[in-house]
Parts: C-alpha cells; structure tokens; sequence
C-alpha cells in the first residue's frame, strides 16, 4: 500500500524510527511523500534518496557519533574555553562533521539538492529564530530569494537538526542574516503538513512520533535550573503538535515510548541500538493489527467532515 509518512524528532532516539521502519516495509507498505523533523526528517531524507530500513540500520549501527561532535579549537586548550565559545557561537559543536555525514550518505544514492527527488515528496521542519516562524523546506526557501531546487539536502538537514545550545546554528545568507535552529522549536511532529487548505489529504496518512500518548504521559519534577530548560523545550517543542493532533487524528499515529534514553546521548552502545530498533519494531506490528489505513481521508468542507 502507498502511504505518505511524518516522523517526530528526537535525536539519537531516532534508532526507534528505524525499527517501525523496516516494520511497515515488512508489512508491504512504501511511502510516497515524506517529512519530518530533526531525527524524523533524516530518517525522511534517506527514505526519499532510495534506502530501506535495513541500509539506513546498517548505515547507523556502523556509525561512531561521537565523531560528529566538532568542537571548535581554542587558541588556550582549557576547559571553561568551550563555555566562551558557546557564548559567542551560540553552539557547542560546529556540525560541520554532521552535514558532511548528511552529505556523503545521499551521495552514495545521487541524491544532493531537492531538484534530485520528485517535486513535493520531501518536506523537512527547521526553526527561523530572526523572523519568528516555522520554516518548511525547500517550499519556504523562495520568501528568503534561495533557489529551492538547488539547495542542498544536507544542508536543510543540518538546519533541521541544529539542536540549540548544541549545535552552531545555521545562518542562512539571504536578504540580510537569519538564524535557523532545529525544527523541533517550533513542531516536531508536523502531521499537518501534507494537508490541503481544505484539511483533506491525497492518501493515506501515517505519523510515527518517540513519545507516549498524551493521557500517558508524566509530569515532570523541576527542582533545578538544567530541569527547568528540559522542561521548557520540551513544553515548546510539543505545544504546536499537540493542539493539532486531535483524538481523531491520533488513530493515525504510532506512539514509541523512549524515556529511558537521551536525544544527545551519542555514545549509545550496541545493546541501546537494538532495544529502540526492537521497540520500534513491536509497537507499529502492534499498531498495524488495528490501524485501517483504507479508511476514509479527513476532509473538511463548508464545516462538514466526509
């Protein structure tokens, strides 16, 4: 079965993306058009170029991620140093090593700008901090006089993973300078983004998001100031999505529980890989055995739903 695909973020916890992957691949069905933001919008970028969820397991489990974390070099070697640099940077690592990664991985498939895929079939979620707004790619890309088809996917991807404080953020040389952070600021779970002015969709649409359902989740303890800033980003970070996603919706959406890892915890070791890949796995065999995807498509006209 053909079916469009939305895949949340959530860094190194992405792992449990390619398990429901390979899962649904299993199963028969193939994506037509795909998006997604930070972890889900790689995850959406090698499905576009052609890989399958088993190349992109193969591709990751034989990845070092430390070796992606890039520091900048300090003229004094001493530890409090990276915290000046943060300052000014606004980033830890630079994501140079991140980007050339992006890049090297499409090009094994030859893909390298949006022109290389078809018109409309990938959609990535990044954050426009200077103008204060979501930032869809490459659709958005022409308001800021860039070339859409041009551009480079691993390029978008970087802007789409640029964890703040973690990562530089991309400043994007348009008319004057915009500051681009990760996607997950502003929607890291863009289901709506396939809709059509109208609320209806072309195809089937299926969600895969790394958290719990909304009735299932926690709340958090803050009792210091690291908490605080988890908890704020987190609360931004799902604030947007979850107006949107409604109990109608959530039929549509297969929820990966992952508490017990971190987004940027870059030195999971073997036994943490193959439990996201599992867990992804199970829970959309479990979702599969009572999602009906044939059934009608959301389409809202004159206030009547059909």
């Amino acid at each position: 079965m053909i079916i469009d695909g939305v895949f949340s973020g959530g860094g190194l916890k992405g792992f449990a993306l390619v398990g429901a992957v390979q899962e649904l691949e299993e199963k028969g069905y193939r994506f037509q058009r795909l998006a997604g933001t930070s972890a889900g919008a790689i995850l959406a970028s090698f499905l576009a170029a052609g890989y399958t969820g088993k190349e992109i397991e193969s591709m990751l489990t034989e990845m070092d991620f430390q070796s992606l974390l890039d520091p900048r070099k300090t003229v004094i070697p001493l530890p409090f140093m990276k915290w000046i640099a943060l300052y000014w940077r606004m980033g830890l690592y630079q994501g140079r090593e991140l980007e050339m990664w992006f890049l090297e991985q499409l090009a094994r498939k030859g893909v390298y700008t949006f022109a290389d895929l078809p018109p409309g079939t990938l959609k990535l979620v990044a954050s426009d901090l200077t103008n204060g707004k979501l930032l869809v790619l490459p659709d958005d890309l022409e308001q800021y006089g860039i070339d859409s088809g041009n551009f480079s996917i691993a390029r978008a991807l970087r802007m789409s993973c640029g964890i703040p404080y973690f990562f530089e953020p991309i400043r994007l040389q348009a008319e004057g300078e915009t500051i681009v952070v990760d996607g997950g600021v502003l929607s890291n779970f863009p289901m709506w983004i396939f809709d059509d002015e109208e609320g209806g969709r072309e195809r089937p649409l299926l969600g895969i998001k790394l958290s719990r359902r909304k009735e299932e989740m926690q709340g958090r303890t803050i009792d210091n100031a690291l908490h605080l800033f988890e908890a704020l980003f987190s609360a931004m970070k799902n604030a947007h999505d979850e107006k949107y996603i409604d109990r109608e919706l959530e039929k549509d959406v297969v929820f990966i529980p992952v508490d017990d890892i971190s987004s940027t915890q870059f030195d999971l070791d073997e036994g943490q890989k193959d439990s996201l890949l599992e867990t992804g796995r199970l829970r959309t065999r479990q979702f599969l055995n009572t999602w009906n995807a044939g059934s009608p498509i959301r389409v809202i006209r004159g206030g009547k739903i059909g």
